[in-house]
């Protein structure tokens, strides 16, 4: 996504200090206008048990368009906040729930 630092530290032209995190979740509320919930499983490994074990996050996504529905599939990017929960905004819809 964004490219490699050139030597002196400074990043390029044109690209960012860091990139912003992008992820993927189900959407699984629509209630809000111009908001979506997207709740986003990640898989950890349990550091004494070492057993693999998932982990839910709901975020708070900036749909303007509200193009997202309940059960799509979606990428969502970080952003700057919008709101007191929302810094999230929705990318693309990956899949259509059926």
């Amino acid at each position: 996504m964004a490219e490699a630092a050139t030597p002196e530290g400074t990043a390029p032209e044109g690209a960012r200090a860091n990139a912003r995190k992008v992820r993927e979740g189900t959407v699984v509320s629509r209630s809000m206008e111009k908001t979506a919930v997207v709740a986003v499983v990640e898989r950890v490994r349990h550091a004494r048990y070492a057993k693999t074990v998932q982990r839910t996050k709901r975020l708070y996504v900036h749909d303007e368009n509200a193009t997202a529905a309940v059960g799509d599939r979606v990428r969502v990017a970080e952003t700057r906040p919008l709101s007191k929960l929302k810094r999230w905004r929705l990318v693309e819809v990956l899949e259509r729930a059926k």
